[in-house]
């Protein structure tokens, strides 16, 4: 009986545990904590790539700007040498307005520049989360379907011991089974455990040689003198 005991309460903790996880799994915790993971990742990338078109409006508008800057040029160039103007001054007011232009595009060609150093930081940025976020869709599909196909073989272990712990059940006198339930409830789900090499498995305390004379020469049920659970000699 008593070995039958120390088996139902190893099948007990089984069973607190697949219940355990079952709650875990119908509530959905796991997939939800990973899609909000996953969320996060895609939102990363959104904010990204609207970062990058961005970067892309301002890019154009600098090439616009510039393209119109060296065309103006051009322009005053060709004024300034094809014989059009003649009076000193607007000549040299022509060149004045060369440089200018050459000044404002060149400026501009450098914060273009710089544009596109960090559109190329972007693109690899982008690049590294479409990694990351293609990679949690799929873990997420994945733990979605292990989810399903663990929460069925949970409930079928469930299930299994539940028949088990019956047959087993049958083998304990009513007393010491009602006992044992007792104790399970107010000892954190262990009401029985294993005595070996004079220590008790559910409290972890040394009984003294005393106490393990005194518990040998107990008839019938033997509990520890620490957590009062019941004890099996192994």
């Amino acid at each position: 009986m008593t070995e039958s005991l120390l088996d139902l309460q190893q099948l007990d903790s089984t069973i607190v545990r697949l219940h355990a996880r079952k709650q875990v799994l119908e509530s959905g915790e796991e997939i939800g904590a990973a899609r909000s993971a996953f969320e996060q990742e895609e939102s990363m990338l959104g904010e990204l790539r609207l970062s990058l078109d961005a970067l892309a409006i301002e890019q154009k508008r600098f090439e616009y700007d510039i393209d119109a800057f060296s065309q103006k040029a051009a322009a005053e160039e060709k004024r300034l040498y094809d014989g059009s103007v003649v009076n000193g001054k607007e000549l040299e007011s022509i060149q004045h307005e060369i440089a200018n232009l050459k000044t404002r595009k060149s400026r501009l060609e450098d914060e273009l520049l710089e544009r596109l150093e960090a559109r190329e930081d972007l693109e690899a940025q982008i690049a590294a989360a479409e990694t990351t976020v293609a990679e949690g869709r799929a873990e997420l599909d994945k733990l979605a379907s292990d989810s399903g196909t663990e929460l069925a073989e949970v409930t079928s272990s469930l299930a299994s011991s539940a028949g088990e712990r019956e047959t087993i059940a049958a083998n304990i006198d009513e007393e010491t089974l009602e006992l044992y339930d007792d104790l399970r409830a107010q000892k954190k789900g262990v009401g029985a455990a294993a005595l070996t090499d004079g220590i008790c498995q559910g409290c972890h305390e040394k009984l003294s040689a005393m106490e393990l004379d005194k518990l040998k020469k107990t008839h019938g049920v033997k509990r520890c003198d620490y957590c009062r659970r019941i004890l099996i000699f192994v």
